[in-house]
């Protein structure tokens, strides 16, 4: 990893650690300067410290060709990196997409695929998509229709938990998206599965009051504010270890992205990874003094808070 990891101590296969999308209000100050140096860029400012990045605004809207191309040269001074990127929600959440929508979400897509920049598109389904007759059909064809890229299923219903959908994504060569999230109910549970030659983990948090809440007093982002500790990560290492043994690249995304929360976890991951320090931006360590202890450099600033 620039900055931080080389993967080849981890295993004989790539691995890349990362956050889940980058253009966070609440970020500002915390992860990012609060006075934003000029020409800076939030993709820029973490491919200095990790070799992958989720692109989630791709679920809201299509991706712009030119904006992708944009982005590709922000990250070019990493040449590890590469974007993984979600599935449009139209397909996904909703019904009736069209072939012009199909057209709009590949316009993006193949910018980033033909640059060499693509690792993964993740098809990321809400918990309300069960493993059903009628899901499974569709399912496949969403699988034909995008079948041309790097794909990863995420699902988070408990009956997906069966033999014949696995096979199904080893068939297709579909990766599966081992994940962690609140166990609720039906949940799924966390896994250490490789279905193709793209691995892939993803850690929401843990906030079982708000993960299903319907409460309007309660913003979204609470969702996702969730700081997991070192020991909650460590059985998540071994799961990766595992996966990256089996798979060919292999992506962790952190999605708890509250106040930087996942910038802090990925880090931490990438030193459970390796063993190794780690190099930590400046101002999220005077947010997060637990990150002294795994730190590359010493402070440039006097701690806000020392440990």
């Amino acid at each position: 990893m620039q900055g931080n990891m080389a993967a080849d101590k981890i295993t004989a296969h790539p691995l890349r650690v990362g956050p889940a999308g980058w253009s966070y209000e609440d970020w500002r100050g915390i992860v990012y300067p609060k006075h934003k140096p000029r020409n800076f860029h939030e993709a820029a400012f973490l491919a200095e410290y990790f070799d992958t990045i989720e692109v989630n605004t791709s679920f809201y809207h299509p991706l712009q060709a030119n904006h992708c191309r944009q982005w590709i040269d922000l990250v070019s001074a990493n040449p590890r990196f590469l974007f993984t990127a979600k599935l449009w929600q139209k397909f996904t959440h909703e019904t009736g997409a069209t072939a012009e929508d199909e057209q709009a979400v590949r316009s993006g897509f193949d910018a980033l695929l033909e640059a060499g920049k693509l690792g993964a598109v993740l098809m990321q389904f809400p918990f309300s998509f069960h493993n059903t007759p009628d899901n499974v059909v569709y399912l496949k064809k969403l699988l034909r229709l995008f079948g041309d890229y790097p794909l990863v299923v995420e699902v988070r219903h408990a009956s997906w938990n069966d033999r014949s959908f696995y096979e199904l994504l080893r068939e297709r060569n579909v990766g599966f998206c081992n994940i962690d999230q609140p166990i609720i109910g039906k949940s799924l549970k966390p896994s250490e599965r490789s279905t193709s030659a793209v691995g892939y983990i993803r850690l929401h948090g843990r906030r079982h009051d708000t993960w299903f809440s319907d409460d309007p007093a309660s913003p979204p982002e609470e969702r996702y504010n969730y700081l997991y500790s070192e020991s909650e990560l460590a059985p998540w290492a071994e799961r990766v270890r595992k996966v990256a043994e089996s798979s060919g690249t292999t992506f962790v995304i952190t999605n708890n992205h509250f106040q930087g929360k996942s910038i802090v976890n990925a880090l931490q991951f990438i030193h459970l990874l390796t063993g190794g320090p780690v190099k930590i931006p400046e101002p999220l360590r005077q947010y997060y003094p637990e990150l002294e202890r795994i730190a590359s450099e010493p402070p440039q600033e006097p701690m806000l808070f020392p440990g």
